[in-house]
């Protein structure tokens, strides 16, 4: 009769001898060679992005890169896309390279009213340079109006193109604040989303 019995990489063969009701096991050491996944290792990190800016009158509503018809639009050095500002502070974060401030402060007259889905370009060429790929972004804006569902797909397609990932990697979705808050009283809008990043 013969017994294995395994102990993390190193595997004991026993022989067992049966004599006058006596068990001798004499151990003997196998060379077990470790198995190959197939997977190349890769890293994956994960950043969160936040952002909010207050509504005035006088301005352009602009989320996600487009224009929306609305009686007030949101404040900012920018386009104040609030939407764009928090994808970056998670790509931005994903790859240790601080935040949107530090990058592209708002008293650099260079930025002043500057296309939002152009700072994200900026964004991507960084993280890129340090071997990052973007695997997947989940966003979500607060807003008590207007409704953004109609919205939503060509906000995919520009952050998507921007990045330069499939469409169907990026996902956008809107919330309200149920009356409450800044948000909820219509004074602001918020987002935050998620970004996954990987390097080989």
């Amino acid at each position: 009769m013969r017994t294995w019995v395994q102990r993390s990489s190193l595997a004991l063969s026993c022989s067992v001898k049966r004599c006058e009701n006596v068990i001798t096991l004499e151990p003997r050491t196998l060379n077990i060679e470790p198995v190959s996944s197939g997977i190349e290792e890769r890293i994956m990190r994960i950043g969160m992005g936040y952002d909010i800016h207050r509504l005035v009158a006088g301005r352009k509503l602009v989320l996600g890169g487009i224009v929306i018809p609305f009686e007030k639009g949101l404040w900012g050095h920018s386009d104040a896309d609030v939407l764009v500002h928090a994808v970056i502070d998670a790509l931005l974060g994903a790859a240790g390279l601080g935040d949107i401030g530090q990058h592209f402060p708002d008293t650099a007259p260079e930025f002043k009213d500057i296309s939002s889905l152009k700072l994200l370009s900026k964004t991507y060429e960084m993280i890129s340079s340090k071997g990052f790929t973007v695997q997947n972004i989940d966003i979500t804006i607060f807003a008590e109006a207007p409704k953004l569902l109609r919205y939503k797909a060509a906000m995919q397609k520009n952050i998507a193109q921007t990045i330069e990932i499939e469409q169907d990697r990026v996902n956008v979705k809107a919330k309200t604040f149920e009356g409450l808050g800044m948000v909820g009283k219509g004074e602001g809008m918020a987002a935050q989303c998620v970004a996954l990043l990987k390097i080989s």
